[in-house]
């Protein structure tokens, strides 16, 4: 089965970093858009940011741009979601999923599917 595995979040205080990763366990993540989604408590998924199979396109959230940094190893299999300049409001849970085409589409939940279980990503002080 297709899977894939995040990591690295945790608790932040505001204005801070964390970097968070997705791994690709039993297939090759470098034919697939890969997307980063988040979930606060009594809110619906939400895209955050996607890249393209290769790296060339990538597509971030108005509320995260120019805070958030997505990359990708295709040979290490694993995507990146690198998070600056944390704030409260990006308090949630992380997921990573695969899109079945090479392009990020429209960054929306439903194009994207494998998910992983997700990562907690906390900001408070």
């Amino acid at each position: 089965q297709l899977q894939l595995v995040e990591s690295g979040g945790g608790l932040a205080q505001p204005g801070g970093s964390l970097r968070l990763s997705c791994a690709a366990s039993r297939f090759t993540l470098a034919n697939y858009a890969i997307g980063w989604f988040r979930q606060a408590p009594g809110k619906e998924r939400e895209g955050v940011s996607c890249i393209s199979s290769r790296g060339g396109v990538t597509n971030y959230a108005g509320s995260v741009n120019r805070r958030f940094t997505i990359s990708r190893d295709n040979a290490a299999n694993t995507v990146y979601l690198q998070m600056n300049s944390l704030k409260p409001e990006d308090t949630a849970v992380y997921y990573c999923a695969k899109r079945d085409f090479s392009d990020v589409g429209r960054c929306r939940t439903f194009e994207y599917n494998n998910w992983g279980q997700g990562t907690q990503v906390t900001v408070s002080s």
